[in-house]
């Protein structure tokens, strides 16, 4: 089934009102592996609002898992699940074929393991954030993004991604709640969609601020080819998504706490 409108972005973001009374920061945290470290996790976590932690597919093992709750926990961050495919030689960023129901069954598998972690020091599972070309995977294929939606449900937390009419049609449909994110350091097409990581152009914090800035102040970005797109969070408030794998990571999210903080600072 494919669901066509002129943009995935003319949708309602009216529940992420329902979990946010502010803009928040998001982080895709705990990337390494082993003694290979991705991004710097330590300076990062002070700085956001909301932790997606990698459970071991893509990046991330039981080791990372359990620093990253226990950091998240020391600067009272909220903390998600971050499942990924089974492709750590490629981070998550290739194409896969994978049936549903498998897909359903990783989604549990990584929750879970980053659950128990979260049970051990008392904290909440927050929500799944699917990662990479998981992500893209859904977006191309809605049994895919069902399966996805099902963890979730059975897990009783909300999915974060990226605003999405179709992600939001089929999640109420489902009966789950989706918190509609916005995305700075990567790019987005007229269409209301996201350009993987591998093919936006790279951004650094000056950018970043401004994108910040720029949505926030109305209600819209551009395009990687210089056209308007509006977001249509109206007076909701929008997750910020951003990497931790970016040469400019620790940089753009200071440069972004810096616009999340003057834009909160106008809504209260």
């Amino acid at each position: 089934m494919t669901v066509t409108v002129e943009s995935q972005l003319v949708g309602s973001a009216d529940l992420n009102s329902k979990y946010m009374s502010k803009y928040e920061i998001v982080c895709d945290m705990g990337e390494g592996f082993g003694k290979y470290k991705m991004g710097p996790d330590t300076e990062i976590m002070p700085l956001i609002d909301v932790a997606n932690v990698a459970c071991g597919f893509h990046a991330g093992d039981y080791n990372i898992m359990k620093q990253m709750v226990t950091l998240a926990k020391q600067h009272n961050v909220k903390v998600g699940s971050h499942p990924g495919l089974p492709d750590m030689m490629g981070f998550g960023r290739r194409r896969w074929e994978i049936s549903p129901e498998e897909i359903y069954n990783m989604v549990m598998y990584q929750t879970g393991a980053l659950k128990a972690f979260l049970d051990a020091e008392g904290m909440p599972l927050n929500h799944i954030k699917p990662h990479g070309e998981l992500y893209f995977y859904m977006e191309r294929d809605v049994e895919v993004m069902k399966a996805v939606l099902r963890a979730a449900k059975d897990f009783g937390v909300p999915v974060i991604g990226a605003k999405s009419f179709t992600y939001e049609k089929i999640a109420k449909e489902m009966g789950v709640d989706l918190i509609q994110e916005l995305y700075v350091d990567i790019d987005w097409c007229v269409e209301g969609k996201l350009v993987s990581v591998q093919k936006s152009r790279p951004k650094n914090p000056e950018i970043i601020y401004d994108s910040v800035i720029e949505a926030g102040t109305n209600d819209r970005v551009i395009s990687f080819d210089e056209k308007d797109v509006p977001l249509n969070f109206g007076e909701n408030p929008f997750m910020l998504c951003l990497h931790s794998d970016m040469p400019t990571a620790l940089g753009n999210i200071k440069a972004a706490r810096k616009a999340i903080d003057l834009l909160n600072s106008k809504r209260s």
